[in-house]
């Protein structure tokens, strides 16, 4: 293979997690017939047959705030300690980016400190909303300003969304929830001014930035229309969009890179396998779609592309 790749979309799915979110009413995560299984040996064996260098770790949806503070609180030291655990046991295989106790502030405040301070943290994920609370969210502005602060890498992901009881039709939400709630939260993101007040923040956007790029000049459109004009003028809704970082998990061709790239440019992309939500067979089929895929430029591959722009995003971890 021509280049090794770095992966910012993959999960783990500690025993331990699964049986607290299963207690907490998540049997079926998402409306997914169950929970995958995972071990960091079957993790590092996807990694191996496919190329991939470093997996960035996260947990995915549905987080780890299942109604309690505390609860919360416990569950997120947890499973940053785990897998803090994990990267110093393989180095240079895994990162941490760790789980924050949302929407309570002061739980997650105390998390970012010690998470950075004390494990090494590699960037935070954030669920696209936690019981409601949208990232856009005024409330959530100090844990914007302390993660601007510390010029944190910042990764999105989706969850099901506040609605999901009547709109997802009884089908799994992944499949076009997902998608929808990211361009919801990211669209919170630009009109609520986050992204303006805390520009140090490096954010990815999941699955090619899901409605994201199709909407783009619209978003744009109504932030002109319906928000009060800045003096001096800040970027407006496409410029901010366009300063975002975007993974390619989940069916990124034929289809959903090409419009991404009418949005960024190709120094914006980035590798995600999202492993192991998507079961390994899958993920080696989109992996080898990635490879068999026209690069943007003829000198270089999407190996070669995506991992040079991840060594910007994570320099610590990819060195």
């Amino acid at each position: 293979m021509s280049s090794s790749l770095i992966d910012v979309h993959a999960h783990l799915l500690p025993d331990f997690y699964v049986q607290q979110a299963t207690a907490a009413g998540h049997a079926h995560p998402d409306g997914m017939g169950g929970w995958p299984s995972w071990s960091v040996q079957a993790h590092l064996d996807l990694m191996d047959r496919n190329g991939i260098e470093t997996a960035m770790l996260s947990m995915s949806s549905p987080g780890v705030h299942f109604g309690d503070d505390k609860a919360a609180r416990l569950l997120a030291r947890r499973v940053n300690e785990y897998t803090a655990e994990r990267t110093r046991d393989h180095p240079g295989r895994f990162g941490n980016l760790v789980s924050l106790p949302l929407p309570d502030v002061d739980g997650a405040l105390e998390e970012i400190a010690f998470s950075f301070d004390e494990l090494g943290a590699d960037g935070v994920a954030l669920m696209t909303h936690t019981h409601g609370v949208y990232l856009g969210d005024r409330r959530l502005d100090p844990v914007f300003a302390e993660l601007d602060r510390r010029r944190a890498v910042v990764f999105l992901h989706p969850t099901s969304p506040v609605c999901w009881e009547q709109s997802a039709l009884g089908r799994p939400r992944p499949m076009v929830e997902y998608i929808f709630d990211t361009a919801r939260t990211v669209t919170d993101l630009v009109m609520a001014g986050v992204l303006t007040r805390h520009p140090n923040m490096r954010v990815i956007v999941p699955h090619c930035g899901g409605a994201i790029p199709v909407l783009a000049d619209r978003i744009n459109e109504f932030m002109s229309l319906f928000l009060p004009a800045q003096q001096p003028p800040g970027p407006d809704a496409v410029q901010q969009l366009r300063a975002l970082y975007y993974d390619m998990a989940g069916t990124a061709f034929p289809r959903q890179v090409p419009v991404l790239l009418q949005l960024v440019d190709p120094d914006r992309v980035l590798f995600g396998s999202d492993y192991c939500w998507t079961p390994a067979p899958l993920a080696d089929a989109h992996i080898a779609a990635i490879d068999a895929a026209e690069p943007p430029t003829q000198d270089t591959t999407w190996r070669s592309l995506t991992t040079a722009n991840a060594k910007r995003v994570f320099p610590r971890t990819t060195r």
